[in-house]
């Protein structure tokens, strides 16, 4: 297959040079930047990225607002904004909504989870390691493929999508375009880790949103449109060229649509398995402190329905309003369906609407969306290779620094793969499109038993290890034989249809429950919680044990400081200066407190007695905890209701909107898009106001001795 084919080609929208200078040119400065930020952060806030804990886990102490940011980031895809606008533009203003409802359940449903893996297993650095010491070894292995099959198709899908827009707005090869994008946020994430996707993931949601605000606007403020009032109007006249199947009297101003509704019921299954099974979410939940897992996830939650909402609104319907005037770039010709697919509904208005400068934002916006994936993806692959794989199975006995520089060397690897995957998914002929109806196939087997292995005792070995395996291949086979049924074929084009990608999705979720309580039941047997904290402890003790610092009491106090920060969040539970310099974790109001250090001496990991077992929290954090625990779960369940029920569900009738309802649905939209701002740029810069005071004047002293130095 050539790239022709690809059906992207045809309109330069802006030079090649540009987007090789702007591709070039923002990845060096997002380097730069981040690069200054860390030795900042080494200097002047004590916090040291060469350490495995730093890397992986930012030592489990970023805020509320640091965190919220960052989940926003990681899970603002290109989707979101580029893809919302062409599937709107395809089916109408229900699949925005959609989409939204779509992205925010799956994010409150990751708080719910990760605040039990704090309980369950308070010093994990990734989702993995739960699985390991439930498991064994043949469990871990197997969730290993699930999770790095879900992480690596996610990124390079986006790669692919965004290569593809390249290729069809500035010319550039995309396979010049698929090696560039990653390339800038492998020195920074390799040196930075964790901590520094946080910090870049922040300027990447300040930016973003600040140009999904500006995209928004001017084209609804734009004379070619004329406001709420004038879109609307443009779009009622073009109704009969605008003829939806499958809408209520083919209107693109209804909820009644069947192809939304199914692309987004797939959009649901596909983002569930993009959420709990990539590590980047548990791995951002380890780093977050007690008390802010819940409250950041479901603010990043809420916040992310209105971008597709608002913007993919805005831009679609607008898009179907203009497309057949002589001021859109594809006239005389249509808009193809293969463009459509390739997502080129929102930088074509965009040209017709806002000129030159609208491309260059529009790139800016595509970096900020590529970047932030790909950083958290290689943060989490990384985890998985370093710590799930070459420590555990390779170098048991790896020290801080080998499995640091096992780590940097992962990130690369993972740069050079997903490129890889990037460019045979471009030259095989797949899509934005196809690529949401088989991602949930894909993912979604090992959803269930990844989170009954916090929530139920009873799921065995067996049934963890064989029931994702048997959904995929469940899920594959409905997928591939509705195809056949429904359409007479099986390719590429009956595959990317609707109804086999639902049913499919469906068959690849709920199978492996079914295939899990089975099994489960075959050869009962009941997990005693307490084994994750006897594996804890005992590794706990292992590395104090091993660690030469340990024999001095300044470089231990420093070194326990990140861990008592975050599991000691409260006043009542710190009381760290009452505890033994030696054991650093805790135990329950009441109870006697034991040396951890001391336990390897007296009997191996194994030889450990489940009732000499002490949680590490103290009786007020795992308190907390559980409060934090119940919150989560009732924010989930109303976070479904309205999103799924009490909302869509009653626009899904014989009605289309009129003009008063769709300017104030619109305008709702919109200030939703200001409210994200202020929860996940503006709210953070509060919340971490005291370090980045801090920092200013580290930096500002520093200067001025610096120069009163060379004055002298």
């Amino acid at each position: 297959m050539t790239v022709a084919t690809l059906g992207v080609a045809g309109i330069d929208l802006v030079p090649q040079g540009t987007a090789y200078g702007l591709l070039i040119g923002l990845g060096v400065l997002f380097c730069g930047v981040i690069l200054v930020a860390i030795k900042v952060q080494k200097a002047y806030l004590s916090e040291d990225s060469a350490t495995s804990e730093m890397f992986m886990v930012a030592n489990r102490s970023v805020g509320t607002g640091l965190t919220a940011s960052a989940v926003f980031s990681s899970w603002m895809w290109i989707n979101e904004t580029v893809l919302s606008a062409a599937m709107c533009y395809r089916y109408g203003l229900a699949v925005p909504l959609w989409w939204g409802s779509g992205l925010c359940f799956q994010i409150a449903l990751m708080a719910a989870l990760g605040v039990m893996a704090k309980i369950r297993v308070p010093y994990a650095h990734t989702s993995l390691e739960i699985i390991k010491m439930r498991y064994g070894w043949i469990g871990h292995l197997v969730f290993i493929v699930l999770n790095l099959t879900n992480n690596v198709f996610g990124c390079a899908s986006m790669i692919l999508t965004g290569s593809q827009l390249i290729y069809g707005i500035s010319g550039m090869h995309f396979v010049a375009a698929t090696i560039l994008i990653p390339l800038g946020v492998v020195l920074y994430t390799a040196v930075g880790g964790l901590k520094a996707t946080f910090l870049t993931d922040f300027l990447h949601t300040a930016v973003a949103l600040i140009l999904i605000i500006y995209f928004t606007l001017s084209v609804l403020t734009h004379p070619a449109v004329g406001g709420l009032g004038g879109l609307y109007d443009k779009v009622v006249a073009t109704a009969s060229e605008n003829y939806i199947t499958g809408n209520y009297e083919g209107s693109l101003l209804t909820m009644k649509s069947k192809d939304a509704i199914i692309w987004g019921l797939v959009l649901k299954f596909g983002n569930l398995a993009l959420v709990v099974m990539d590590t980047a979410f548990w791995q951002k939940s380890f780093a977050s402190e007690v008390n802010s897992t819940v409250p950041a996830y479901n603010l990043a939650a809420v916040a992310v329905f209105g971008i597709p909402w608002g913007l993919g609104t805005v831009i679609g319907l607008s898009a179907r309003a203009l497309h057949t005037t002589p001021i859109f770039p594809t006239y005389p010709g249509p808009l193809t369906s293969a463009e459509v697919n390739a997502g080129m509904v929102m930088p074509y208005l965009v040209k017709a609407l806002i000129g030159d400068s609208g491309i260059v934002a529009f790139f800016i916006l595509l970096f900020m969306a590529l970047t932030s994936t790909v950083s958290s993806s290689m943060i989490a692959v990384s985890s998985i290779l370093s710590f799930d794989l070459y420590k555990t199975y390779f170098n048991p006995k790896a020290s801080d620094k080998r499995l640091l520089h096992v780590s940097h060397t992962s990130v690369v690897f993972h740069a050079v793969f997903i490129t890889g995957i990037s460019i045979a998914l471009n030259y095989g002929g797949a899509n934005m499109t196809w690529i949401g109806y088989f991602r949930p196939i894909l993912s979604c087997p090992g959803i269930i038993p990844l989170a009954l292995t916090l929530f139920w005792s009873g799921q065995t070995r067996l049934a963890a290890i064989i029931s994702p395996v048997l959904g995929f291949f469940t899920g594959l086979a409905i997928w591939l034989a509705s195809a056949k049924s429904l359409y007479g074929a099986v390719n590429m084009t009956t595959t990317g249809e609707g109804l086999p990608a639902l049913y499919g999705a469906i068959g690849s979720f709920f199978s492996p429950a079914l295939y899990s309580v089975i099994i489960s039941l075959y050869k009962p047997y009941k997990f005693d919680w307490r084994e994750f904290l006897r594996i804890e402890l005992a590794d706990e003790a292992h590395l104090h044990a091993n660690d030469p610092s340990t024999l001095d009491t300044e470089d231990r106090q420093s070194d326990n400081k990140p861990i008592e920060a975050s599991t000691h969040p409260t006043p009542e539970s710190a009381s760290s200066e009452t505890a033994s310099i030696d054991d650093p974790e805790r135990v329950g109001a009441g109870e006697k407190t034991v040396a951890v250090s001391s336990v390897p001496a007296i009997r191996s990991p194994t030889q450990l007695s489940l009732d000499d077992i002490r949680h590490p929290f103290s009786d007020e954090t795992l308190k907390e905890l559980y409060r934090w625990s119940r919150i989560a779960w009732a924010i989930f369940v109303v976070l479904v209701l309205v999103t799924f029920v009490f909302w869509p569900m009653p626009l899904y009738r014989d009605y289309i909107f009129t003009k008063s309802f769709f300017s104030g649905w619109v305008s709702v939209a919109i200030v939703w898009q200001f409210f994200a701002f202020l929860a996940v740029v503006v709210y953070p810069l509060y919340d971490g106001r005291f370090e980045i005071e801090k920092g200013v004047r580290g930096v500002w002293l520093s200067a001025r001795g610096l120069l009163a130095k060379k004055s002298s």
